[in-house]
């Protein structure tokens, strides 16, 4: 069965977005760092989103910009399965998305019961908290940046009771961000 997996940067102070919502702050390139988001990207599975997230990557994945500065991510990005959660958005036209307008957590859950990929949340902190206080998610991969943002938003801006995780890996890179892979405990 497959495992829903978030990954996310966070600043040292633990915002995934800082106080106007931007998280430009968080794309340190180096080749080490461009290597690793390449082999990496979407981890294989299908990727879920909110609309937040999912405007920011339609406008960007699909363009000859994305192709030429990152022609291994654009692929990827532009090939996976695509589901957003949104009870707003009208449609979702970037190519392989499945619009989800009721039940994230009820859709998630029947997702997981089926055999196919892995799920992967990139971004979208608002569904990482309704899915992680709901017992869903399997793995948090944190991308720490090395830097203060002072405010924000959490991950876990809206989890009412403590979410006990147990560290399986590290990674940092010379660009200064380390990648901290936790499991839920259950």
């Amino acid at each position: 069965m497959p495992k829903l997996v978030v990954f996310n940067h966070v600043s040292l102070d633990g915002y995934f977005v800082d106080g106007s919502g931007d998280m430009r702050w968080a794309h340190r390139e180096d080749t080490e760092w461009s290597a690793f988001a390449a082999e990496n990207a979407g981890g294989g599975g299908r990727l879920l989103m909110g609309r937040v997230t999912y405007e920011m990557m339609a406008s960007y994945w699909p363009t000859p910009h994305a192709r030429e500065n990152a022609p291994i991510v654009a692929d990827r990005m532009n090939g996976l399965p695509k589901v957003v959660f949104s009870r707003t958005l009208a449609s979702a036209t970037w190519t392989n998305t499945k619009l989800v307008k009721t039940d994230l957590a009820g859709e998630v859950r029947r997702m997981k019961d089926e055999p196919g990929p892995n799920l992967v949340i990139l971004g979208s902190g608002s569904i990482v908290s309704q899915l992680a206080a709901a017992g869903l998610v399997d793995e948090y991969q944190i991308v720490v940046n090395p830097i203060a943002l002072g405010s924000g938003r959490t991950l876990f801006e809206t989890l009412e009771k403590r979410l006990p995780l147990e560290l399986r890996s590290t990674r940092s890179f010379k660009n200064g961000n380390v990648v901290l892979s936790y499991a839920a405990c259950t």
